[in-house]
């Protein structure tokens, strides 16, 4: 920790733990010393660590072939982009790397359609999005985004993109159907997409209504704007669908997917669509040297093949249902003081709200210090917000254990905390 405070810029905030191997839902530090994993680098281990179909699938394409760019063909990603188009029931695929890398590539898509096809006068393409989003941390992810941490000194931004109605400044929240109605109703013409996220990630897990992306589909459909799904989180089985805007039952004109389309095995990620969208990038006009590598392809075919022969959609649903109980019974248990105010989600996407109101003084971050010492990881967001999302191979015995962690949690952190303030 000490080196990479060092010799690395600061641009994490680390829980102090290093990992030094993983497996499954299990990691060890170099003590030996053996922990739960309940962040699952951010829902990019849903097959779970060094799951061993993603290890021979890479270890045997790399002795074979790594790297072609896509100035060749190579045999492994038309095999990716078969695989990963019928599963989802999109028509085509378009590969990158890293999931910001998607979303850039997105708002590129959206306003070269907005051009061509829609008919937008040169240079007024918008792109709107929705308040307390994260789409990553490059530029046009930055410009969609309302966190102050991650815009303050990195202006100026992309122009006819972000979160608020151009013209009245209003913003846009996220499950408020009638903001986005009231924005397009004035700016509808000149609008080429909407990006949202079907459960909001780094918010703190926060679902909307059932009715909310049904009636954005229908505003986009009304107006002849796409709607983008931002996936990366919430796609590959995280939420108990295969992605999670199929709880709407409604379907998208783009997706972007990332982190478990690859099971933490190598970068992979992907904008997928209708040919009448994606085919309106020309060749040689936008792509990735890395992007639909052999290597990569390989990878997310097993780490797919894995999320159907495993059933790990049926798996996240019914375990997020035991998940939550459980939660419900820490919540409704009067030794935790009503520390744990809240929990929301789906599948095994879930966070717990602490009241830090009830805490003496603690906060979440404690608590999370708290469960690391007694071997459950997990991070807090938003302050007082903590995600719990597994890997998805996780046993019902491991969610138990995980429960008990986090009930001694939420019982002694605040009590340590009254008590060295002298409270009671």
């Amino acid at each position: 920790m000490s080196a990479e405070a060092e010799h690395a810029a600061h641009n994490y905030h680390p829980l102090p733990i290093v990992f030094a191997r993983a497996k499954g839902v299990s990691v060890w530090d170099p003590e030996g010393k053996h922990y739960l994993d309940f962040l699952s680098a951010y829902s990019a281990v849903n097959q779970g660590h060094c799951h061993p179909r993603l290890v021979a699938a890479l270890t045997e394409q790399a002795s074979r072939l790594t790297l072609s760019s896509r100035a060749f063909y190579n045999d492994v990603f038309p095999k990716f982009a078969e695989k990963i188009t019928s599963m989802t029931g999109f028509e085509m695929v378009l590969p990158m790397n890293t999931g910001a890398e998607a979303v850039e590539t997105g708002i590129k898509i959206a306003r070269k359609w907005g051009y061509k096809v829609k008919g937008i006068p040169a240079g007024k393409a918008l792109v709107m999005g929705v308040t307390d989003n994260f789409h990553g941390r490059t530029f046009g992810a930055i410009t969609l985004s309302t966190d102050p941490e991650s815009r303050e000194n990195y202006g100026p931004y992309l122009p006819g993109v972000g979160a608020v109605c151009p013209s009245s400044g209003k913003a846009i929240p996220f499950n408020d159907a009638a903001a986005l109605e009231a924005a397009l109703e004035v700016h509808g013409k000149e609008t080429a997409a909407f990006i949202v996220e079907p459960i909001q990630g780094e918010a703190g897990v926060v679902v909307p209504a059932e009715d909310y992306l049904q009636k954005v589909r229908a505003l986009c459909t009304k107006h002849n704007v796409l709607l983008i799904c931002d996936e990366i989180q919430t796609g590959i089985a995280r939420t108990g669908r295969l992605l999670a805007h199929e709880w709407a039952g409604i379907k998208p004109d783009l997706v972007f997917l990332g982190k478990a389309i690859s099971g933490g095995m190598y970068p992979v990620s992907c904008v997928l669509g209708s040919k009448d969208v994606l085919l309106t990038i020309e060749a040689g006009t936008h792509g990735s040297t890395y992007g639909g590598n052999p290597l990569g392809s390989a990878v997310a075919i097993a780490a797919l093949e894995i999320v159907e022969e495993e059933g790990l959609v049926e798996r996240a649903q019914r375990l997020g249902e035991v998940f939550r109980a459980g939660l419900q019974d820490i919540h409704d248990d009067p030794r935790t003081g009503g520390v744990l105010s809240g929990f929301r989600g789906k599948g095994l996407f879930n966070a717990i709200i602490i009241d830090e109101s009830a805490t003496h003084g603690a906060t979440a971050w404690d608590i999370c210090l708290a469960m690391k010492e007694k071997g459950l990881l997990a991070k807090p967001t938003h302050q007082n917000i903590i995600r719990l999302s597994p890997p998805l191979v996780i046993s019902g015995e491991q969610i138990a254990d995980a429960l008990r962690i986090l009930k001694e949690a939420i019982i002694e952190v605040p009590a340590a905390a009254a008590a060295k303030s002298g409270k009671n």
